[in-house]
């Protein structure tokens, strides 16, 4: 079951396209997930046209519309001789000769739509990815310890967006954030002091939030980070000075 979800003014300004890219991908990967929050995007959207539009039947719209010219009468189609209105053999022939010369071109890969990508393999398990997430390329993992981290690339100002894996019995070191932190869980689940997440539960933490993520079983996040993490504990602390290099 998942009991966190974004705010009701993230929802609204996910609908009304106000969001960075980034945070509009975990929002709409998370309400792929959430059918509370699916009702509630759908629900938003249409008191969106509604506002834009106005509110009115299909009956309203199209009742007063009057026929098209010229459709009201097809009888005299059985008798009408297509072929003729469109000249003669040798136009055809020139038809020909047009198709073979466009499909005789080497084909511009350069123009080709993204690879999508359904699934990822990370922990010695398959990972399903929200469609949002499916033709955003993925760089090489990195990983120390139990944690491992893939960049997503998609660019988008000071806002970093990762998958990051934690592997069964791992933790995050403890720390708060300098900015702001989104997390998404896909697979698994962890704990911290303020909770426990599954799958599909939304957290958006900052630097009023300190905490020590830790798994059992393992977990893969979506997270999108605005900068970087601060140690508060431990030896840990020694990468505070290059956190703005890491995060």
């Amino acid at each position: 079951m998942i009991n966190h979800h974004p705010t009701s003014d993230v929802l609204v300004q996910f609908v009304a396209g106000n969001l960075p890219a980034s945070v509009s991908v975990v929002v709409a990967s998370h309400v792929e997930l959430c059918d509370q929050c699916n009702r509630a995007v759908q629900a938003l959207t249409e008191q969106a046209a509604i506002d834009a539009f106005g509110e009115f039947s299909l009956e309203e719209q199209l009742g007063d519309e009057p026929q098209a010219a010229g459709l009201e009468d097809f009888s005299g189609l059985d008798d009408f001789d297509f072929l003729n209105q469109f000249g003669d053999s040798d136009d055809y022939a020139d038809l020909d000769d047009c198709i073979e010369t466009i499909t005789a071109q080497e084909r511009d890969d350069t123009h080709q739509l993204p690879q999508t990508v359904t699934e990822i393999a990370v922990g010695g398990e398959r990972v399903a990815l929200p469609t949002a997430l499916r033709s955003i390329p993925l760089k090489e993992w990195q990983g120390m310890g139990k944690l491992s981290r893939s960049r997503l690339a998609l660019d988008d100002g000071d806002l970093r967006m990762s998958l990051l894996h934690i592997d069964k019995g791992g933790s995050v070191p403890c720390h708060t954030h300098k900015g702001f932190e989104i997390t998404l869980l896909l697979q698994g689940s962890f704990t911290d002091e303020m909770g426990v997440y599954r799958k599909g539960d939304f957290v958006w933490l900052d630097g009023q939030h300190t905490h020590q993520p830790v798994t059992e079983e393992g977990c893969v996040c979506l997270t999108v980070s605005s900068d970087a993490i601060h140690f508060t504990q431990g030896m840990s602390q020694l990468l505070n000075p290059i956190g703005r290099f890491i995060y």
